[in-house]
């Protein structure tokens, strides 16, 4: 089985339901506070792991209380901690999370410990991670460690998966070393710069030109597509109801990182990607709602 290292965050998500997601100025009475594990990095290192990869997680949490609950539990999810580092001079991150009764969401997140992960802190691991197959990493740790990570893999053949969320300006250089970018529609179209058009195929084709080899935009109820140098093509998204949209990006990206592991090709990847993320959404909470591969049988 090829080898997988996620890197970026962890947070202890805090999550109450709304009526409706409140405007500015505006108050409204939400539900039940749930608390519960997330951060992008972990949700898609468990979807690694629930779907069958084989996961290392490298990230950096809080010897607080919620650091030491994070490791516990992604020791009860199979992951391999030995990347996870333990700093006494930050609280472990937080989201606070908003979720109306369509299911959309809107999230506060607080970085904590995983806005001080550094270069330096990934030393001890640069064999673990050339010694991959492929690298899935996305925006909630500072970019110098992204843009290192990434040169670092790339140099070596590892194929780098960028989620770039939350949405932020890359440069050309770091998409040079992407295998794989998987931004929404609305990502999509703020990479793009200047050059941004109504048009996500366009979109997706400015990005192949900076150099990613292959661009997924994943297009909600719509589905995703892919752009690459063989042409365009679109996956279907499932029929549900979706009840919370919380992780549904992270389990598609990490299930597709897995499918793709296995030996799946592009379009085989997308479709496993769908499904879990279709099963994803009809459930509450972030690493809460990832499935497992049994499910997807």
């Amino acid at each position: 089985m090829s080898k997988i290292t996620v890197v970026g965050s962890s947070n202890m998500d805090i999550t109450v339901r709304t009526p409706h997601i409140p405007a500015k100025g505006e108050t409204v009475f939400g539900g039940d506070v749930m608390m519960s594990f997330g951060g992008k990095g972990a949700n898609q290192a468990v979807a690694v792991a629930r779907l069958g990869g084989d996961v290392r997680f490298i990230s950096k949490v809080g010897q607080d209380a919620n650091g030491r609950l994070m490791l516990d539990h992604f020791v009860e999810e199979g992951i391999c901690t030995a990347g996870v580092i333990q700093d006494a001079g930050f609280l472990s991150g937080s989201a606070w999370i908003c979720v109306d009764d369509k299911g959309d969401n809107s999230i506060i997140v607080m970085p904590g410990a995983n806005g001080a992960l550094t270069v330096a802190d990934l030393k001890p691991f640069e064999d673990e991670i050339k010694s991959s197959d492929y690298l899935l990493m996305q925006l909630e740790v500072p970019m110098e460690v992204i843009e290192y990570v990434a040169d670092l893999a790339a140099s070596v053949g590892v194929k780098v998966i960028l989620n770039p969320a939350p949405a932020c300006p890359l440069s050309d250089t770091l998409l040079s070393k992407v295998f794989a970018l998987t931004p929404n529609e609305t990502e999509c179209r703020l990479l793009c710069g200047p050059e941004a058009v109504d048009d996500v195929e366009a979109n997706a084709a400015v990005l192949y030109r900076k150099g990613v080899k292959n661009v997924i935009v994943t297009l909600g109820e719509k589905g995703s597509m892919l752009y690459n140098a063989d042409g365009v093509v679109t996956v279907p998204a499932r029929k549900v109801t979706a009840v919370d949209t919380v992780a549904a990006g992270d389990t598609y990206n990490g299930a597709f990182t897995v499918a793709l592991s296995k030996g799946k090709n592009f379009v085989e990847a997308m479709e496993f990607a769908t499904a879990a993320s279709a099963i994803a959404v009809t459930r509450v909470g972030a690493q809460a709602s990832i499935p497992f591969a049994s499910e997807l049988e």
